[in-house]
């Protein structure tokens, strides 16, 4: 038990000390000298100076920039490393619908490099300002047709700063004649939306695209489902994620950041509203007959409201059985005027009326239960029914919730080849954000996965690769995270020790039995020791008890002594020294055998009388005692009789 105890307390004083020095630390930080204490013993510095000296840690691995360039056929691909704003369209536009202070598309772009780069040299686009509207677009290569091949496009988006509210959305802008990316603005025709929006606590991942009827002629926007995937993370971290949408021609579509899906679906199933329109639609001139009835349940009409039913029987009722406390003061009021209150001097009698003092709780009522007129507390009243209402029984006319019937649709078209869209010309961002410096980079749009992925690995891989570099290891994380928290120091030692202390807890917790001579060493208390000086107690009148039948025995053997040869003398010498090894161990084995807690103790009383036991009937029958029947005396030694009368036994 004492072992367990110094653990605890070690395991304690090791995470009071971890705290202490990392108070220390941070007490020092602005200090570049470490003071050494001059009280080191000489032994220690000749040690310390014959140690050899440690190799330094390796240094970080350095990644080198180098722009990525595309492996195969692209619509379009920019990273910006040229460090220019060469082939993009500030536009010039203004918003309709508002004040013309905020309608303006005035909000600044810039080519930068990224705040805390590990990449010196990789440039991207910065949205610069905040709360303003920003607009800009380039051209693609050649517009993009959608026909047997897929779609994909594929940006880098960093929130420096985080996100309060606003977006890092692309949008396609639509090929017409009347496209001006000079004009471009919220209203300017696009085929497909995609990016990532925020705005409160809404973590928005937009895949939206612009469906034409077959009909009509006209627009309408598509959203694809919500993804399962929390999307927190991306817009707080202030890392650089990559966005990647895939568009397949079955119409089959993969939204993936990081290179890992979070999003898929089909244009046919999983967009809202739906691609297609339904078949049937309620008839809208369809109405109900006059005679329909929707009533499940209707109130018996054969119901009789029972004679003894008073629905004049107010639901609370005067308490009959209650007294007035002793005391109540009837003729004081609960509120009185307040003593110390005076008329405000601007009060006009005229305008305002005649000035009364505001009324305050009556101090009298305080050493009282109560002032004013007592009344009786009210109860529920046990006759009370309420107003009568007949019992509900099933409508046996009831007809179900009517519904207008179904027709054909007038605009049902079947559209199975969402995937062709509207072709597109142009890459564009308009975007609202109340945050500043959202870093764009490495846009590419392209048919071909492959392509798209070695684009990435040369992008946005080669930032992933220097963030891990430049990163710490799992224990330098670690370190990090309890500077930030100092009591993740005491889970730490715990984590580490734990395991140690179980180890040690199974495999030592068997103590070692101390002698009687480790005991004779000190004065202080042993465990147990009331329970051991009853034990001794006992023990002296065992042994007296010992002694008196040893003293009948020594008697008996001395009229018995003419009759023993000299073979039962020595055969008596050597029972009596087994008496006394038997006695020895039995006695030490006591002595030993002192353990913690109320169980062990139990066990140890046992032994201790068991031991007495043994002791008791060793001594009558192993050394020698006799047997007296009403015919002979018998004789035992060694559990050999001799089986002779008293007068006439000789030596077996």
């Amino acid at each position: 038990m004492e072992l367990k105890w110094l653990l605890y307390v070690a395991l304690l004083a090791l995470g009071t000390l971890a705290i202490q020095a990392h108070d220390m630390d941070d007490d020092n930080d602005g200090d570049d000298v470490v003071d050494i204490e001059d009280d080191l013993d000489d032994g220690i510095e000749e040690v310390e100076e014959s140690k050899p000296e440690t190799s330094s840690p390796p240094p970080t691995p350095k990644v080198t920039y180098r722009a990525p360039v595309p492996t195969g056929e692209v619509y379009f691909v920019e990273s910006f490393d040229k460090g220019t704003l060469d082939g993009w369209i500030l536009s010039k536009a203004k918003k309709d619908d508002t004040d013309d202070e905020i309608s303006k598309y005035d909000g600044k772009w810039e080519v930068q490099d990224m705040k805390d780069t590990k990449l010196p040299g990789d440039k991207g686009l910065v949205l610069v300002t905040r709360a303003k509207h920003h607009a800009i677009s380039s051209k693609l290569s050649k517009p993009f047709v959608f026909d047997t091949k897929p779609l994909i496009i594929q940006y880098e988006v960093n929130f420096q700063n985080g996100i309060e509210c606003g977006g890092a959305y692309v949008k396609l802008l639509s090929k017409t004649p009347e496209l001006n990316l000079d004009q471009f603005h919220d209203k300017t025709p696009y085929t497909i939306m995609f990016g990532p929006d925020k705005c409160g606590e809404d973590y928005k991942l937009h895949f939206i695209f612009r469906h034409k009827n077959p009909k009509t002629g006209k627009y309408e926007e598509k959203h694809a489902k919500r993804p399962d995937a929390d999307l927190k993370t991306y817009f707080t971290d202030k890392k650089t994620h990559l966005y990647t949408l895939v568009l397949n021609p079955d119409n089959s579509f993969e939204i993936l950041v990081d290179q890992t899906v979070v999003n898929s679906g089909n244009l046919l199933n999983d967009m809202s509203p739906p691609v297609n329109p339904p078949r049937e639609i309620e008839d809208p001139n369809d109405q109900k007959p006059e005679d329909w009835d929707e009533r499940p349940k209707i109130p018996d009409p054969d119901a009789v409201k029972p004679d003894d039913w008073d629905e004049d029987a107010p639901a609370k009722i005067p308490d009959e059985n209650a007294v007035k406390p002793e005391g109540w003061l009837d003729d004081e009021p609960e509120y009185v005027a307040d003593p110390d209150a005076e008329k405000p001097e601007d009060w006009d009698e005229d305008m305002d009326g005649e000035w009364e003092a505001p009324q305050v709780a009556n101090p009298k009522c305080e050493s009282a239960p109560g002032c004013g007129t007592w009344q009786r507390p009210m109860i529920d009243n046990p006759n009370y029914k309420g107003k009568w209402k007949p019992p509900m029984i099933d409508n046996v006319n009831y007809q179900g919730i009517w519904k207008p019937r179904k027709i054909p649709n007038p605009d049902f078209f079947e559209d199975l080849e969402p995937f062709k869209m509207t072709p597109f010309s142009a890459v564009g961002l308009e975007l609202w954000s109340m945050t500043s410096d959202i870093f764009f980079d490495n846009f590419i749009i392209c048919t071909e996965r492959a392509v798209a992925d070695d684009w990435a690995n040369d992008g946005w891989g080669l930032k992933k690769a220097a963030d891990g570099a430049a990163e710490p290891g799992v224990v330098g994380q670690m370190m990090a995270a309890a500077e930030e928290r100092p009591w993740l120091w005491v889970v730490y030692i715990l984590t580490v020790a734990l395991p140690v202390f179980l180890v040690v807890l199974f495999c030592c917790s068997g103590k070692k039995q101390p002698s009687a001579a480790e005991y004779k060493k000190t004065d202080a208390p042993q465990p147990d020791v009331m329970s051991e000086e009853k034990e001794e107690e006992k023990d002296k009148g065992d042994k007296e008890e010992e002694e008196e039948e040893e003293t009948n025995e020594e008697k008996l053997e001395e009229k018995q002594k003419s009759d023993a040869d000299i073979g039962s003398a020595s055969q008596e010498e050597e029972e009596e020294e087994d008496e006394e090894e038997d006695r020895k161990p039995a006695s030490e084995v006591r002595k030993h055998l002192i353990f913690e807690g109320s169980i062990v103790d139990f066990f140890s009383r046992y032994r201790t009388s068991l031991a007495n036991l043994l002791k008791a009937n060793l001594a009558h029958v192993i050394p020698l005692s006799t047997v007296r029947t009403p015919e002979n005396l018998i004789t035992v030694q060694n559990g050999n009789c001799c089986g002779q009368p008293q007068q006439s036994r000789k030596p077996c």
